[in-house]
C-alpha cells in the first residue's frame, strides 16, 4: 500500500473512534448541561457592565438563526435565550464533515446585579444577538446602614 493509502487509512481510522466516542459520551455530558452532536447547542455568550447608563450587556453568537425562533426572558437576576437553529437542507449534498451545531438550545445567563426587565432592549445583527439590560439604579446604589449600640442599664 502506498504512503498515500496508508494516511487515508488512519484518518479514516481517527475519525471513526471521534464518532464512537461522541456516540458513547453523549448521553454523559447531556446529562451535565452539555449537548451531544444533533441534540442542539449552547450559544457562546460574552456578559459585561457599561456605566453610562448603568447597564448590563449580554451579546450571544447565534449565526443562522431566524429571530422568529429566538426567545428572551428575564428572571430575576437572569437572562434566559432560547431558541431552535434550523439544520441546512442536506438534499443532494454529501457531507465530510458536520461542525455548526443546530436544534433547540437553551441558555441561562446570571446576572450580577439586579435589572430593569421592563427596559431591557435586545438587537439582533450579524448573527450576534445583543441584549442591554439597564440596571436597577434604586438597588445597585451604596446604603448605609445604621449600627446601634445598646445602651447598658446600670
Amino acid at each position: 500500500m502506498s504512503k498515500v493509502g496508508d494516511e487515508r487509512d488512519l484518518f479514516a481510522n481517527f475519525e471513526r473512534m471521534r464518532r464512537e466516542m461522541d456516540e458513547l459520551f453523549g448521553t454523559v455530558f447531556g446529562g451535565a448541561g452539555l449537548t451531544a452532536r444533533g441534540e442542539g447547542f449552547s450559544p457562546a455568550v460574552d456578559v459585561y457592565y457599561a456605566d453610562d447608563p448603568p447597564r448590563a450587556v449580554v451579546k450571544a453568537e447565534l449565526p443562522g438563526i431566524d429571530t422568529s425562533q429566538l426567545g428572551l426572558e428575564i428572571r430575576g437576576r437572569e437572562l434566559v435565550i432560547s431558541g431552535h437553529r434550523r439544520a441546512a437542507d442536506p438534499e443532494g449534498r454529501v457531507y465530510q464533515q458536520i461542525e455548526i451545531a443546530h436544534g433547540p438550545f437553551r441558555r441561562v445567563i446570571a446576572l450580577g446585579a439586579d435589572v430593569l426587565a421592563d427596559e431591557a432592549k435586545a438587537v439582533y445583527e450579524d448573527g450576534v444577538l445583543r441584549v442591554e439590560l439597564p440596571l436597577d439604579r434604586a438597588r445597585t446604589g451604596a446604603h448605609r446602614v445604621p449600627i446601634e449600640t445598646p445602651s447598658e442599664e446600670t
